[in-house]
This record gives C-alpha cells, structure tokens and sequence, in this order.
C-alpha cells in the first residue's frame, strides 16, 4: 500500500462499517448477546485486518515524519531538489485555495452589516461553514478531513465500549454520533429501573432515611437463589443456568468485548494520538476553545455576576459539592486523627489490639515498646504530612501512612482488617461523615481497598461495615484494587494473575445470584458505586499489553502486567457483572481509575476506552488528540492540584485552569486530606486554594462544584434534588440556578461550543462520504449488473 494513500479512505469502509447496514458476526465461541441487545453492535468479531491496517499506515506515516525532521544539513538522497520544490508549489496552491475562503467571522460581520436577505446567499456561507472552521487552522483541506474523520473514530470506539459496560455516555455526543449512523446505538439496553420524579419546587435536600440502612435486615427477606454457577475461563467471569453442568450449552449471554478487539482498537487509538496531522488540527482546536472562553469571559462576565447576584440565598457556600476522589484510610486530617489516637489511649488502654509473636498486646503496651505516652504525640512526631521530600518518591509518600513510622499503628487505626475487626477505623470514619452531615452541603465518595489476596476479603469489609453501623447519606463507596500482583506474587500469596481476578469477582458475582450467600455484602454493594485502579503509574512498564501476552491463567512471571492489562480484565468482569445485576434489578458499577498522574501517556488511552471517568488526568496537557477526546467524549476528570503538587507538579503548572477554560468536565478533589490539607474541611481549602491561586471567579468555583455532582455516583434522585428535577436534559434547560448557582448563560456557553465542535468533525465526515459516493457513480461507466 502506498504510504502517500490519505487516511480518509482508509476509514471510509470503517465509519460504513459502524453505520451502515453490514451486520457484525457473532462467533458462539464466547458468551452472545440478549435477546433484548438486537441493535446492540456484536463485538466478538475476529480482526478482519482494517484495525491494524489503519494502525500501521500511520505509524508508517509518523515515523516518515520524524525522518524528514532531520537535521538541517542532511538531505535524504531518494528526494532530488526537483520534486521538493514541486510538493512545495503544490502545498502553496493548496493553501492560497484554501485562504480564499472567508474566515466565518468575516462573514458574519458581513452579514450583519449588508443585511444579506438572499436564501441562496445564506445557503451557500451555511455549505461552506465547515470548509471555513477547518481551512482557518492553515492546514492542507485533506489532513483535516483526515483528523476529523480519525477523531469520531475514536469516539465510536468510546461509545462501544461504554455501552456494553452500561456505564454513561455524554448525551449531546452520543446524538451527534447516531445521526451518522443510520441505526441508533442502543445505549439503554434495559428499561430503566423507575425512580419517584422530584418535584420543580422541591426541596434541596433529599428526604432522609428514617431507618439505618443495615439495621434489621433478615436474609430471609433477601432476593432468592437464581441457582446459576459461575467460573472464570480466560481471565473473564463465566454465567452458567446451572451449577451441576457449567457448559456452553447452558452459558448465559451476558456480552464482554472480545480482548482480540480491544488489543487492535488499542492499535488504532494509539496511532491516532501519534499521527502528525491529527495532533495540529486537535491542537489548534484546543487552543481556538481556550480563546473562545476568553472573549466570552470578556463579554459576559458582569452579566454572569448579575444573574447569581439575583439568586435568592444561594451562594457558593450552600451548593452541593461532591469530594469526587478521596481514600478512606486518610480522608482525616492529622489533628483529628491525632486527637482520636489520643482520646483511644485513655478510653482503650487494656484492650488487646494486635497479636506479637502468639501473644496479645494492648494498645498501652504497644506505645509502650515505642517509649511514647498519650502527652508525648503531637502532629509533628506523626509525621504524616507529605513534604518537599515526597515530591517524585512515591515510596516515602506510601510510608507517610503509617503514624510515628510505625506501620503497626497503620494496622490499627486506618485499617479494616486487623485484630479488632476496624473497630476503631470505623469510629474515625463515622466522626468524619458526622463532621460531612454537619456541613450539610459536602458530600465524598471514599475509597476502601480490595488486593485479590484471599477470597474472604470482600466478607470481611462488608462485615466492618455492618458491624460497625459505617453508613451515612453524604458517602458513597468505591472500590480500589491497588495494581500489586507482582508483590503478593514474589510472597508466593498468589499463583497466577488469574487467581487475583478470582478472589476480586467471584464473591461479587456469588452474592449477585444469591444474596443470601453473602447477606452484609449484599448490603453493603448496595452504597458501592464503581471500581478504581490505583498504584504508582510511573513505575517503568516492562510488557507491552498485545496478542502475545500471556493470558490472567499463565500470568506467572515475577514483573507486574501493565496498566492496560488489569483495566482490561477490571472492565471485562465489571461489564459482565452488571448486565447479570442489571437482570436482577441491582445497582451496577462504573470504572473511575487513577489515570494519567505519571507514566506513559497510553495509561489516558485505556482509560479513554474504558472508564467513566478518571481521576488526575495531568498528561493530557502533553498529549493535545486525547485532550480534545476527553473533551468531545465530556468524560470526567476529578483533579487535586494539593496532592500533585506534593508528588508530581508544581502547583502553578497544573492544568486545572486550562481544562476549565477548554471545557473540559473537572472538578476539584482532595486525595488525602491526611498528607496534604490543615483544615477541618479539606475540600473547601482545596477550592479556596485553587481560587486564590488561579483568580478563579464565583461561576468558575460553581461550574466546578456543578461538575463534581455530575460526575459522581451518587443516585438520579440525589442529583435531582442537588441540581434540578431536570439535570440529564442538555444545555441551560437541565440547568437550575436557584440550586446550582452557576447563570445560563455558563451553561448555554459550554453546551452550544460543544454542539459547534461535534458539527465540525461530523460534517467533515458527512461531506467527505457524499463526495467519494459521487466519485464512485461518476467512475462507474455502465450500469452493475443486479444494481439499483
């Protein structure tokens, strides 16, 4: 193949593929497809070659680039002086042809001066919009047809494996995308479970639960047994209708992606972010959006000033504001904890709190071995802020969690597995989620840890949960399974990855069928709202995550595998499980990792693929193609510039702003209140900072706060109190100022841009089918026989 062939049409057969009639294949072979997902695009087909066709047509093409950005004196010899100089008048003539046409901002002026009445007149500037919005970036016409069209490929990938995950997709791009295709995207496979509708003129804080939710639960009340088995072939959950006779024949179609498929859509994202001409179009619209927000800053500020000067009581301190990422073993700050420590000493000295050695040790005992009393602790021999010494040492930051340095005192505060049962980590958290119910307006979805060690210990939290009454209305829970199979490995605690992935799933899928089995994780799953990833992302990565690689079962080497290989297998068992949940009328998951901290920028293209939404997101400043994905795609970032500021990056570099500006869905977050913040309340001294540091303004720190509820997992009716009974409608109309604070006018700004973005990239893709159809009739030179 010639490597001069434009991109565009070798994407032509794709964007058919995705819209036009020709059905995907299913191969038996896995798991099929509901009855209910008809519409729903198979994905178990084998790579048919067009992925990696497309993959390596642009590496070829960007390592052709990089080659001819060689050193000035040195000249390649297979390019003679004649045909340089030729390209370059044709580039010339190719450019002067695209400058004759007016910038749109011209045209409008003119228009609004000359009072053009013609139809056809108008006709013609609305044909030319999206040649004018594209050539204004000074780049060949082809290369940006060609970056339009490879950017909605990457969000038809997106969409695909959104929708099989029953996780959410932006509305506003999921329409965009379906009016190229001529059948819609079945993004709700199930019919929704049905939820009381709020009120206009409802109050904004949801009713309060009378009863305590883990409070007189009788298992015999419980759902009952389905009496389906389950086991893991390959690395992925299996559903069987019986448990005698676990078989293809009595297999249940719950569908997952086919990992053949998503290693080669892997390929392709990959060699999108890397072609040349797709990094200056997204580049160059990145840079027109910050722009763009400037002059409308300019232009509406004062007005957006006004309209929340006329907001009855509302302000930024009495609007819903979500910590959308923060883990549980540090969501309190040092005093607290040091008073709790304390307060322990006195009230607990006798009680015996950790084995040593087949012997019981009390907590007096154990501050006795360190030589310390109840008067000796203060914050400054905890130790566990983080400091100018954290910052690039991921290693010190893990060990600042444990009190004095002693990882003992980790084991019997901030832990839920230890001798007595969490007891006093569940009193700690219960004083922080009091503290959270005071404030009324402050709401956190904390982090508890899973490590696929055993397979009791998704028993075991549940149990520290309903034991110890952890239950309040202004939390929700997340899962995070730190990525350290390696560790647990070299301790010969697992044989093999997939071991990992089984003491991770199988109770979930065990209590999904039958709750009786597990009957507090049953409960406690009920206030669990996704999963996360979490460990050090800039741990050099041995394995490229391909074909290759060995599967979950045969995973026995001593290295860890990448972070693409545990999001993968995390993704493929979550999308399983919630289509056997959703069948039960179950709450489902969502995938929301640590993503793009540190480490290679692929790390963002996972989770472009996979997850919801994400947390960090800092390398997208270096890598301009994801940037304008996770802006058209809306997929939420929930940042903390405190903690990277600690660990990664200089406050003042932080990206925040820029995302903000660019319309990019972020929201402030505090990480580890124990390491990183003073207050009482860590989240607001998170927004307090980021105002003061940045100048932002009252609608920006609204915007953010509006953002942080949107992306979070709290349920549709919370969220219809906090934003609105109509918050999923798009644009100013899902907007209610009296309970978000942020104007229409912010609102209508972010929507309508990103409607003008989405029209962009379509319409190119739009006009660019229509010209190759036409070319195709013109060519064909007698009528086909059989044709229409």
């Amino acid at each position: 193949m010639s490597h001069s062939l434009p991109l565009i049409l070798l994407l032509i057969p794709y964007l058919r593929g995705v819209s036009g009639p020709k059905p995907l294949t299913s191969q038996r072979s896995l798991p099929g497809i509901p009855v209910s997902l008809k519409h729903f695009p198979d994905l178990r087909t084998s790579m048919d070659g067009k992925y990696k066709e497309i993959a390596e047509e642009l590496f070829t093409r960007s390592l052709a680039e990089s080659e001819m950005r060689s050193a000035p004196y040195e000249f390649p010899e297979d390019s003679p002086i004649e045909q340089l100089e030729e390209r370059r008048h044709r580039l010339e003539r190719q450019i002067s042809q695209d400058v004759k046409l007016e910038p749109e901002i011209l045209l409008r002026a003119k228009q609004d001066f000359m009072k053009i009445d013609s139809a056809a007149d108008l006709e013609e500037s609305q044909e030319t919009a999206g040649q004018i919005l594209l050539s204004s970036s000074q780049v060949p016409f082809t290369d940006l047809l060609d970056a339009a069209k490879c950017v909605v490929k990457a969000l038809f990938i997106r969409e695909k494996y959104i929708a099989l995950s029953m996780q959410s997709f932006s509305k506003t791009t999921a329409r965009y995308l379906q009016e190229l295709g001529e059948k819609p995207l079945e993004l709700r496979v199930y019919e929704e479970i049905p939820e009381t509708p709020v009120a206009a003129d409802a109050p904004v804080h949801p009713p309060v639960s009378e009863t305590h939710p883990y409070e007189g639960q009788d298992p015999k009340n419980m759902p009952p047994d389905m009496g389906y088995g389950c086991k893991m072939v390959d690395g992925v959950m299996h559903v069987y209708t019986k448990r005698s006779t676990m078989e293809k024949s009595t297999e249940l179609d719950l569908p997952y992606p086919d990992l053949q498929e998503y290693i080669a859509d892997m390929n392709v994202m990959m060699a999108l972010i890397i072609n040349g001409p797709v990094k200056s179009f997204c580049y160059r619209r990145l840079q027109y959006l910050s722009s763009k927000f400037q002059m409308h800053i300019l232009l509406n500020e004062m007005k957006e000033l006004a309209a929340q000067k006329k907001v009855p009581h509302r302000d930024f301190y009495n609007i819903r504001k979500v910590d959308t990422h923060i883990h549980a073993s540090s969501c309190m700050n040092q005093k607290h904890l040091l008073r709790f420590i304390k307060r322990a000493m006195k009230k607990y000295p006798g009680e015996i709190v950790h084995i040593e050695k087949g012997k019981g040790q009390t907590l007096m005992e154990v501050f006795e071995s360190m030589n310390l009393t109840a008067f000796d602790l203060s914050v400054d021999t905890l130790d566990m802020h983080a400091d100018r010494n954290t910052f690039h040492r991921f290693d010190k930051f893990n060990a600042k969690y444990n009190p004095i340095g002693e990882s003992i005192l980790r084991e019997i505060f901030i832990k839920t597995d230890n001798y007595i049962e969490g007891k006093y980590f569940g009193h700690i958290i219960k004083e922080v989620m009091e503290d959270l119910e005071e404030s009324k307006y402050q709401n956190v979805e904390l982090r508890l840890s899973i490590y696929g060690r055993s397979r009791d210990e998704w028993d075991k939290l549940a149990q520290w949960a309903v034991k110890h009454g952890v239950y309040s209305d202004n939390v929700r829970w997340l899962v995070q399974v730190p990525r350290l199979f390696d560790v647990y490995h070299t301790k010969k605690q697992l044989a093999n990855f997939e071991e990992m992935l089984e003491n991770i799933f199988r109770p979930l899928f065990e209590v999904t069928i039958n709750p009786r089995s597990h009957p507090e994780l049953h409960l406690f799953l009920q206030h669990v709202v996704g999963f996360d990833s979490v460990d050090d992302e800039s741990k050099p990565e041995q394995h490229i995550f391909n074909l290759d690689s060995p599967l979950p079962a045969n995973w026995t080497e001593e290295e860890n595998p990448p972070y693409s290989y545990y999001l993968y297998y995390m993704y493929a068992n979550m999308a399983v499980l919630n289509h056997l949940r959703r069948r039960r009328g179950f709450s489902t998951f969502v995938l929301r990792p640590h993503c793009g901290e540190a480490g290679p920028i692929h790390h963002l293209v996972s989770g472009f693929m996979l997850s919801e939404n994400i947390s960090h997101g800092l390398l997208l400043r270096k890598a301009p193609v994801l940037q304008y994905l996770y802006y058209l795609a809306q997929i939420g970032i929930a940042m903390s510039p405190l903690s990277n500021n600690s660990l990664f990056l200089s406050y003042h570099r932080n990206p925040l702003p820029e995302y903000l500006s660019r319309g990019l869905i972020v929201s402030l977050s505090t990480d580890d209140p124990l390491q990183f913040h003073f207050t009482k309340e860590p989240l607001m001294e998170e927004y307090s900072i980021a105002a003061q540091v940045w100048k932002l303004s009252s609608c920006d720190m609204c915007e953010l706060a509006r953002n942080s509820v949107l992306m979070s997992g709290f349920s549709h009716k919370a969220k219809s109190y906090w934003l609105g009974p109509n918050y999923i409608k798009e644009g100013p109309e899902g907007n209610d100022i009296r309970r978000t604070n942020v104007p229409d006018i912010r609102v209508g700004y972010r929507y309508e841009t990103l409607c003008e973005e989405l029209n962009l990239i379509t319409q190119a893709v739009r006009s660019e089918e229509l010209e190759t159809i036409e070319e195709e009739d013109s060519l064909s030179m007698a009528p086909v026989p059989g044709g229409r």
